[in-house]
C-alpha cells in the first residue's frame, strides 16, 4: 500500500486582545453625558485601574470644558506639573483623559487645570472614590471592586417590599460623635469599629434603619458633612471605601437598612472643590443671584445643565449600586425649589414666568426619582422639605416630585412647641397636637426629631421639657408615646432615646455615662419598648397616610389636656388604643370610649419605676369594656389615668 500524504490543517489563533481591560471615553459616553443621561459616568470619569498593551496603570478623566490644558499631578511623580498632560476628547463635551502606566492604588493626585485666562487651578477629582485625610485636599486612587457582599437576600427582598407598608424607625447618627476612643485621645471609631458597636445597639433598641450623617467627603468637621467636596468619596475620617462597605454589609446581615444624608442643594467654595472648577462656573451658575447662598456662604448647583444633573443622579446610583445603601435623605429641598430661599430683594432672579419657583429643580427631582425609583422600587428617596410645597411624594409620571417620603416638619415644630409649654398652658395649644392629622393624607410622612432640634441653643429633647428633672423625663416619655402612635414613619436623633441632657456637639461623644442614672436607663428601656411594640403590630405602620389607619377617640379634651386615639389596619385584627395625659394631674375614675366589646390588654404604662417614674402607678393589666355611652361609643373603659401617663392597650 502506497504511503499517502496527509495535510495537517490547523486553526489560526485569534489575536490576543491585550487591551480588553482598557478604559476609554467614547463618543457615546460624551453624547450621553451631554444629554444628562449617562448613569454610569462615574465608571469613566475619575481615576480607575486600567490596562493598555498589557501594562497596568490608572485611567484618569475629568470634565473641564473651558480649560486650556489639564495635567495629572500626584505622589507617584513627585507632583511634577509637566509630566502627564491630558488629551481633550474631540466630541466637544470638554472631557480630558490620560492613561498613566505603572501607577497603583493609594497614591494621591490632583488635576492641574489651566483656565481660559491662563490661571493655574489645583483641583481634587469630582469623581474620586477616595480622598486624602483632612487637612489634606488631594484625591486618592483606590479600587472599590472586589468586596465580598453577603446581602443578596436583603437586596432581593428590598426590591419586592413596599416601604409604605413596612415599619420604619430611623436612628439618625453622626459616626464621629456617637462614641469615641476616650483611651486613644478621643479619636474617631473607624467604620469597622463603629459597625461592631452600632449593630448590637440598634438590634437591642429595635430600630429598623440608620441614617448616617456626614459620609460624603467634606473638609470641615463643623459642617457635619453638609458642605461637600467629594460626592463620590466616603469620608476618610473613618476609613477607606471597603470599610464603609463592611459597615453596610453588617447592618444588612442584621436586618437594618442604611440611609445616607445627601446634599445636592449646595457645595462649599473651597479652592480644591467644584467651585469655578476650570476657571469658569461649570457646576454652579455664574450669576451669584442663582449660583450662591448668601447666608450659607456656599455655591448652588446649576440644575439647568445636563452634565450637572448627570453628576448628581449618577451619584445616587453610585451609592446605591456600589455601596448597597437603601436610601437617601435629601437635605434642604426647599432651598432648591424656591429661587428666593434665604435671599433678600435683589439677591435672586425670577424664573421665565416671573415667579420664585425653580423650574430646573422641579425637573431635576422628577428626573432623579423616575430613574432611581423606576429601576430600584425599594430604594428610599426622602425629602427634607420644610414648606407646604404640594405633591412632594407620589407616583412617578404625575405632577409629583416623586419622592417616596417627606419629613413632616410641621408636625415636628408643633410637637416641640407644645411639649415645651408648662402643663397649665397646654390647654390653650391643645389643637397644635391634632393639627397634623388634618393633612396627614397629603403626603407620605416621616416624623423627624433630628439633630437640628437639639443643637444651636435649642436644648436636648429632655431639656425642652418643663418642670423638675423627674417631670422632664415623665413629659418626654408621654411625648415619645404620642410620636410613636401618630401616623407616619419615625426618626430620632442619637442620644435622645436615653435622654441626653446636653446639646449635641460634633466635638464629643454622647454622654453614655448617664445610663448609670435611673432616669436615663429607664428612658432608654421605655423607648426600646415603644420600638418593640411599633415593630410588632402592623396597625402601627401599614396604613400611615390614610384615615383607615387612625381614629381619634377624643381629640377635644383640652381642659384636661388628654389625647386618645386608635391605630388599626386591614391585614391584622389586632388594634391599639393610646391614652396620653399631658398634665401632672392624676385622673381618677377616668373613662374612655371603647371601640368594641370585650377585654383590653395593657401593653405599656409610662408611669412605672422601671421607666423612671418616682413610683408605680397601677393600672389593671386587663380591662373589660362596660356598657354605656362615652366618646360616642357604646361602651367604655374605666381606670385611674396616671399623671404624665401614657397607656397603650391592645384589643
Amino acid at each position: 500500500m502506497a504511503a499517502s500524504s496527509v495535510t495537517k490543517v490547523t486553526k489560526a489563533k485569534k489575536p490576543v486582545n491585550k487591551d480588553k481591560n482598557k478604559l476609554f471615553i467614547s463618543d457615546v459616553d460624551c453624547y450621553l453625558f451631554g444629554q444628562g443621561t449617562h448613569y454610569d459616568i462615574y465608571k469613566k470619569l475619575g481615576a480607575h485601574p486600567s490596562e493598555e498593551k498589557g501594562v497596568k496603570g490608572v485611567f484618569f478623566a475629568v470634565w473641564a470644558p473651558n480649560a486650556k490644558s489639564v495635567y495629572v499631578i500626584g505622589s507617584f511623580n513627585g507632583w511634577d506639573e509637566n509630566q502627564y498632560p491630558m488629551t481633550k476628547n474631540e466630541s466637544g463635551e470638554g472631557i480630558w483623559s490620560v492613561f498613566i502606566p505603572k501607577v497603583g492604588t493609594n497614591e494621591l493626585y490632583k488635576f492641574l487645570i489651566y483656565g481660559p485666562d491662563g490661571e493655574k487651578l489645583y483641583k481634587a477629582d469630582p469623581y474620586a472614590n477616595a480622598a486624602e485625610l483632612r487637612p489634606g485636599t488631594a484625591s486618592k486612587i483606590t479600587d472599590i471592586t472586589g468586596f465580598e457582599w453577603a446581602d443578596s437576600g436583603w437586596m432581593t427582598k428590598r426590591e419586592k417590599t413596599d416601604p409604605n407598608k413596612q415599619p420604619m424607625a430611623i436612628y439618625e447618627c453622626h459616626i464621629g460623635s456617637w462614641m469615641r476612643h476616650r483611651e486613644k485621645g478621643n479619636s474617631f471609631y473607624t467604620y469597622r469599629e463603629f459597625a461592631d458597636r452600632i449593630v448590637e445597639y440598634l438590634k437591642k433598641m429595635k430600630f429598623t434603619h440608620i441614617e448616617l450623617m456626614g459620609i460624603l467627603e467634606h473638609p470641615f468637621d463643623g459642617s457635619w458633612g453638609y458642605q461637600v467636596t467629594g460626592y463620590y468619596a466616603p469620608t476618610s475620617r473613618y476609613g477607606d471605601p471597603k470599610d464603609l462597605m463592611y459597615l453596610v454589609n453588617k447592618l444588612h446581615a442584621n436586618g437594618i437598612g442604611v440611609i445616607l444624608d445627601w446634599v445636592p442643594a449646595h457645595f462649599c467654595p473651597d479652592a480644591h472643590g467644584l467651585a469655578c472648577f476650570d476657571g469658569k462656573c461649570i457646576y454652579e451658575d455664574p450669576d451669584p443671584r442663582r449660583g450662591e447662598h448668601p447666608d450659607w456662604g456656599t455655591k448652588i448647583f446649576n440644575l439647568a445643565k445636563p452634565e450637572v444633573k448627570n453628576f448628581l443622579i449618577a451619584n445616587v446610583l453610585y451609592w446605591l449600586r456600589e455601596y448597597h445603601v437603601d436610601g437617601i435623605r435629601v437635605d434642604a429641598v426647599a432651598s432648591m425649589l424656591y429661587l428666593d430661599y434665604g435671599k433678600k430683594e435683589g439677591q435672586w432672579l425670577p424664573n421665565r414666568y416671573g415667579g420664585n419657583k425653580n423650574l430646573d429643580a422641579i425637573v431635576f427631582f422628577q428626573h432623579m426619582n423616575s430613574v432611581i425609583r423606576g429601576s430600584y422600587p425599594g430604594f428610599l428617596t426622602i425629602a427634607e422639605e420644610s414648606t407646604a410645597w404640594p405633591n412632594v411624594t407620589g407616583e412617578i409620571g404625575t405632577d409629583s416630585l416623586g419622592f417616596m417620603f417627606k419629613w413632616n416638619m410641621g408636625w415636628m415644630h408643633d410637637f416641640c412647641e407644645y411639649m415645651k409649654l408648662d402643663p397649665i398652658m397646654r390647654r390653650g395649644s391643645h389643637y397644635s397636637l391634632t393639627f397634623a392629622m388634618s393633612y396627614n393624607n397629603a403626603e407620605n410622612y416621616i416624623l423627624p426629631i433630628s439633630h437640628d432640634e437639639v443643637v444651636h441653643l435649642k436644648c436636648s429633647m429632655v431639656e425642652k421639657m418643663p418642670g423638675l428633672q423627674v417631670d422632664k423625663y415623665s413629659n418626654l416619655r408621654v411625648g415619645y408615646t404620642y410620636m410613636m402612635g401618630h401616623s407616619g414613619k419615625k426618626l430620632l436623633f442619637m442620644g435622645q432615646e436615653f435622654g441626653q441632657e446636653r446639646e449635641w456637639s460634633e466635638e464629643r461623644e454622647l454622654d453614655w455615662y448617664l445610663l448609670q442614672n435611673q432616669l436615663n436607663a429607664g428612658m432608654q428601656k421605655y423607648f426600646g419598648r415603644l420600638l418593640e411594640i411599633y415593630n410588632k403590630y402592623p396597625c402601627m405602620y401599614s396604613i400611615d397616610n390614610d384615615w383607615a389607619g387612625f381614629e381619634w377617640i377624643n381629640a377635644d379634651d383640652k381642659d384636661r389636656s388628654i389625647y386618645s386615639f386608635i391605630r388599626r389596619c386591614d391585614t391584622n385584627p389586632k388594634c391599639l388604643m393610646f391614652i396620653l395625659n399631658m398634665t401632672p394631674v392624676k385622673r381618677e375614675g377616668y373613662r374612655i370610649g371603647a371601640p368594641k366589646k370585650g377585654v383590653y390588654k395593657l401593653l405599656l404604662n409610662s408611669a412605672l419605676k422601671e421607666y423612671g417614674a418616682p413610683e408605680d402607678s397601677i393600672v389593671p393589666k386587663t380591662l373589660r369594656a362596660q356598657a354605656g355611652n362615652c366618646d360616642y361609643k357604646d361602651q367604655y373603659l374605666e381606670f385611674d389615668l396616671p399623671s404624665f401617663g401614657a397607656l397603650i392597650f391592645e384589643y
